[in-house]
């Protein structure tokens, strides 16, 4: 449609724009977190020679005052309708010597007002005129936001000689004519609206900052709307909205042009830092930016909006991080200190398994899928050729060497056939579990921009819901879809390449999210053989050797290791509906020599083996070895499995997604009963596997992990691995990248822990549930492990209350059915029944041996919803403090409840 014509009331002759002109200086009250001393006007050339008044931010003259040379600085632009406020926080966590100068565009927040539009060119020019005014010298970092990305940009291809690199927020320089602006632009710059919502009233200014969530305080609110307080002071915001070249024949349409293909050639450093809940920039523009500028570093804030560095405490962190990383000179460390510890030595090399069918026993059985009206079942040969002629298919429908394919069918031969058809095409494949629910798993794809998604059909659905990118695949339950692609690809015969870079990516695996939000993990090629081939030589996996792959995550690798793989009859998504019914199916399909199940799996087998047969009974004593990973396995339980699965050894692999084996053990081997364990120890995981390495951060008095590591017995601290199977790294997750990986080339797990006399590791609980008391950090576990031996106790948590490094320690019990019906028969006043009684908080605090500041009582611990085995301590220590502070208590809802027995 063509660009609005200036109405009469918009002319530069209107009256209240000749007022507006005159109305700039500095702002006229304290805002939050505002430093007044920033504020200085600045007079500076515009595009057209004429002389203009601009407000800044600008620390600069207090870093002359103070004698401190400047070694960088950070240009920031906003966008409309911000101003320069957005980059306080910007300047208030600006390091030694890095001068911060955030510019009010022309029009807008307190400069001058110029009385007629600008266009995006002359924003570019204005935006050179002042910073030739400033006499602003090199290294020179561009940061901008909304439509202060392509001001900044321009402004950054036009002086080539001072850029050091651009930080982006939430920005585009490419609108395609074919794809639809943004519904809230096009609602706003609709003509019959364009004044009403943009200039006669606030909506527009106000909207802006309503799109935070949580929501931004309220003087943070009327911080950003001060400077467009009136109808005069908002014709900027209107013109801002009607510069935009959604059209070909718009008059900023070249420049804007001009400006992206220009992206192309940006040979600096750039960060993209993205809130992923933007109504405005949404993935696409997101996708856009990264094809401009492929080497760009990506951090996305997975709970952001449109002002990411509002919504996200972390995102200002992460743009002084990567800004003293990448400009010339830069350091991260604080002065007279190096940079976090690079790699000592080089990790131990093992061998690898390429992530291709096993065709050495063409024959045999590959995958048997129960569940089904029939079991179906398909040999190593007939995987293959299936995986050939999909890889086909898929190539046929334009899947290229490095492409993102999320992938999200059940668990079975059509998954198996899809997950190596995308890596034999060399293709990247996104798995994130269902069990995340709705929202999370919808974040989690649409986070890893996909080019492609194959899926069943609901599952599709649940990715335009959610809005996750990319080309549909359609997949139904019997397999005829996939059949029909792979004819097609047998038709079109579509080459598939050769000589694939092990180095390359190979899948991209999201977290559980049991601590924040789900992260996505890199692999390499290399990285997924490397793993698959420490599960092969740790555990004897080898010809002959069946399993039932009760366990998601590993359902995949039975083809790659040449295992026939049994897929039972179960909600993958849900561990605890795994039955010993349906476990004694499986086996006896496959005759399966191992089974590998999650924590809460195994819970469910040993409550429901009262129904078995004795043939079933008989059936399950064949399994020479049960797997369980993916949380703490109590050693009780285990002593319960081996009473379902008398022939079999129990191990209790411990890694993470980021890493898994990292060690293992078998807490039953000794033949003695449950509690032979050291009490109050944590959790025993066993030495680490071969080519693994553990090092220990020291925590300091506050809980905070040291830098450097130790190897030594007895340290408790951080847990840190190194080996071949280790996390390439998180995807678009540059800050949380960088700090996991520190001594270089190791990954910090986020557990804490502590090595033994014996080399044997000890897991204590999870750094961010380690509770900073006045006395020092208290790990979680082996207090757990001591109160837990109680009698009437099913099952404790440990949560801290108050502030860091005076927090109070409180036990949360869980009773037996039994102790928790007497405690009920007491008649105790309903409010008074999250403290324990006097008797059973004296027994707790003793056998805590920590000074403990409160006993409550819950019938269930809520766990998280991928393993239902990890108790969510957060939200647990959310209660208590409640509890605590006088609230009724509450069963904080949505995660599943760990049984109590």
């Amino acid at each position: 449609m063509p660009t609005p014509p200036l109405t009469p009331r918009q002319s530069v002759h209107d009256p209240a724009r000749r007022s507006a002109h005159e109305e700039v200086g500095l702002p006229p009250s304290s805002f939050p977190g505002l430093d007044r001393g920033w504020s200085r006007v600045v007079l500076a050339a515009d595009a057209d020679g004429l002389t203009r008044r601009w407000h800044l931010l600008d620390n600069g003259p207090q870093l002359e005052a103070a004698g401190v040379p400047v070694r960088g600085t950070v240009l920031a632009v906003h966008g409309n309708p911000t101003w320069s406020y957005l980059w306080r926080r910007v300047l208030e966590q600006a390091p030694p010597g890095w001068r911060v100068v955030a510019v009010d565009q022309l029009g807008m927040g307190w400069s001058e007002r110029p009385g007629r539009p600008r266009t995006l060119a002359q924003r570019v020019d204005d935006l050179a005129g002042l910073t030739d005014a400033l006499g602003l010298r090199g290294p020179v970092v561009a940061l901008a936001h909304d439509w202060g990305g392509p001001v900044a940009l321009g402004w950054a291809l036009a002086h080539p000689d001072l850029v050091a690199g651009v930080v982006l927020t939430n920005t585009a320089v490419h609108q395609p004519v074919e794809h639809a602006a943004p519904s809230v632009i096009r609602l706003a710059r609709a003509p019959v609206l364009l004044a009403q919502v943009c200039r006669t009233t606030p909506a527009f200014v106000r909207a802006t900052t309503a799109l935070s969530r949580p929501s931004l305080p309220r003087g943070v609110r009327d911080a950003f709307a001060a400077p467009y307080a009136g109808a005069h002071r908002r014709d900027a915001v209107a013109d801002f909205v009607r510069d935009i070249p959604f059209e070909d024949d718009h008059p900023s349409r070249a420049a804007l042009d001009r400006i992206a293909d220009g992206v192309r050639r940006l040979d600096v450093p750039a960060l993209l830092v993205w809130g992923p809940r933007d109504p405005v920039f949404s993935q696409r523009y997101l996708e856009d930016l990264l094809g401009r500028l492929p080497h760009a570093d990506v951090h996305l804030c997975p709970s952001a909006s449109h002002l990411v560095l509002e919504d996200s405490p972390e995102a200002v962190g992460v743009v002084w991080d990567w800004v003293q990383q990448h400009a010339p000179g830069g350091s991260t460390a604080p002065e007279g200190q190096d940079d976090p510890a690079p790699a000592v030595g080089s990790p131990p090399r093992v061998a690898t398994v390429p992530v291709a069918v096993d065709v050495s026993r063409p024959e045999e059985t590959a995958v048997v899928e129960l569940g089904g009206a029939q079991p179906r079942r398909v040999s190593f040969a007939e995987l293959d050729g299936r995986v050939e002629a999909l890889a086909r298919g898929l190539a046929a429908r334009g899947v290229r060497p490095g492409d993102r394919v999320a992938v999200l069918v059940p668990p079975g031969i059509d998954l198996t056939t899809v997950v190596y058809a995308v890596w034999r095409l060399g293709a990247v494949v996104v798995i994130a579990d269902a069990g995340l629910g709705l929202g999370r798993l919808g974040a989690a794809l649409r986070g890893a921009g996909p080019r492609h998604v194959i899926g069943i059909t609901p599952a599709l659905a649940l990715a335009a819901t959610t809005r996750v990118p990319g080309r549909r695949i359609r997949v139904d339950r019997s397999g005829s879809t996939l059949a029909d692609l792979a004819a097609e690809g047998l038709r079109h015969d579509a080459p598939l390449p050769e000589g694939l870079d092990e180095d390359a990516d190979g899948a991209v695996l999201f977290t559980s999210g049991a601590t924040g939000p789900p992260k996505g993990v890199v692999y390499t090629r290399r990285g997924l053989g490397a793993q698959v081939a420490l599960l092969r030589d740790t555990f004897g996996f080898g010809p002959g050797e069946r399993f039932v792959a009760a366990f998601a995550p590993f359902a995949l690798y039975g083809p790659a290791l040449g295992l026939t793989s049994a897929v039972p009859d179960m909600d993958v998504t849900a561990p605890h509906t795994l039955t010993a019914d349906a476990l004694a199916q499986a086996v006896e399909a496959v005759e399966a020599t191992m089974v590998f199940a999650a924590p809460a799996a195994l819970r469910n087998v040993v409550a429901t083996a009262g129904s078995l047969t004795a043939h079933q009974r008989e059936v399950l004593a064949g399994p020479r070895l049960v797997l369980s990973a993916g949380a703490p396995v109590p050693t009780s339980l285990l002593h319960e499995v081996r009473a379902v699965l008398p022939g079999a050894q129990t191990q209790t692999p411990y890694g993470m997604t980021e890493a898994l084996p990292v060690a293992t053990h078998d807490p039953t081997a000794s033949g003695e009963g449950p509690g032979a364990e050291q009490p109050g120890a944590g959790v025993c995981v066993g030495h680490p596997v071969p080519g693994v390495e553990v090092g220990i951060a020291a925590l300091d008095p506050l809980g905070v992990p040291a830098d450097d590591l130790q190897a030594g017995p007895g340290v408790v601290g951080e847990i840190v691995v190194r080996g071949p199977h280790v996390k390439d790294r998180y995807d678009r997750r540059w800050g949380a990248q960088r700090r996991s990986a520190r001594p270089v080339g190791w990954h910090r797990t986020g557990d804490v822990g502590r090595l033994d006399d014996q080399g044997r590791l000890w897991v204590e609980g999870r750094l961010a549930h380690v509770v900073p008391t006045a006395d020092g950090p208290v790990t979680p576990y082996p207090v757990e492990d001591r109160v837990r031996g109680l009698d009437g106790i099913a099952d404790v948590a440990v949560v801290g209350v108050g502030p860091v490094g005076t927090q109070l320690v409180v036990l949360v019990l869980v009773p037996t059915r039994r102790a928790g019906a007497l405690a009920r028969a007491t008649g105790a006043p309903r409010g008074a029944r999250a403290l324990a009684g006097p008797e059973l908080a004296a027994r707790a605090r003793a056998a805590a041996a920590v000074p403990v500041a409160a006993v409550l009582v819950r019938d269930w611990l809520p766990v998280d919803v991928r393993h239902a085995s990890k108790v969510d301590r957060t939200a647990l220590a959310h209660w208590a403090e409640a509890v605590l502070h006088g609230a009724r208590p509450r069963r904080r809802g949505g995660a599943p409840r760990t049984r109590s027995r």
